[in-house]
């Protein structure tokens, strides 16, 4: 009858302190924690948390997107983990079990879940829309180099390597024979 916690942030960059001191405050013996999208449903320490559960014991989570990102996937999920014998304690909608009342809170929230994520994609859908409206719209991370600073090193290799280009310039190898490549493709044309 062991309390197992879970905590997940989606990137490197985010704190798990917030979420592992509410599951030990909550009473987690033993907490799992990783760094991992949600979005995806391999995550390494979720599996070795799920393979660790047995009957009588509790997962516990700060927030159900903790674990699920989809209703159907969440719903499966406590489905299985309850068919097992095996408590949910999601910490801010309750505890979960095989209880009429259990099964329809947990329905409702796991459909909010996929509601609440389907309204982040299609915010993110309409901004992109806008945004590529705008006649400078460029999708992807922002140029490291101005073009005129890679017209001036793909001048420069007229009469020096790629390496003492790179190396004069800090603009790397890889780049500049991208931009040659770029370059030649439009002359072509």
């Amino acid at each position: 009858m062991t309390v197992y916690g879970y905590a997940r942030v989606s990137t490197i960059g985010q704190d798990l302190d917030g979420q592992i001191q509410m599951l030990e405050q909550n009473g987690a013996s033993f907490i799992y924690k990783e760094k991992f999208t949600g979005t995806k449903t391999d995550r390494p320490q979720f599996n070795e948390l799920l393979n660790v559960l047995k009957e009588g014991d509790t997962l516990m989570v700060t927030k159900l997107d903790r674990f699920a990102r989809s209703a159907s996937q969440g719903s499966d999920l406590v489905k299985d983990l309850i068919s097992k014998g095996i408590k949910v304690h999601i910490l801010n909608i309750g505890l979960l079990d095989n209880t009429p009342a259990s099964k329809l809170i947990k329905n409702i929230f796991f459909a909010f879940a996929e509601f609440e994520r389907d309204m982040i994609v299609e915010r993110t859908q309409g901004g992109k829309a806008i945004a590529k409206q705008n006649p400078n719209y460029r999708e992807g991370r922002k140029p490291t180099y101005t073009k005129s600073q890679l017209e001036h090193a793909l001048s420069m290799l007229e009469s020096h390597s790629y390496n003492q280009v790179a190396e004069k310039t800090g603009i790397s190898k890889s780049t500049l024979i991208r931009a040659m490549k770029k370059r030649k493709a439009q002359e072509l044309q």
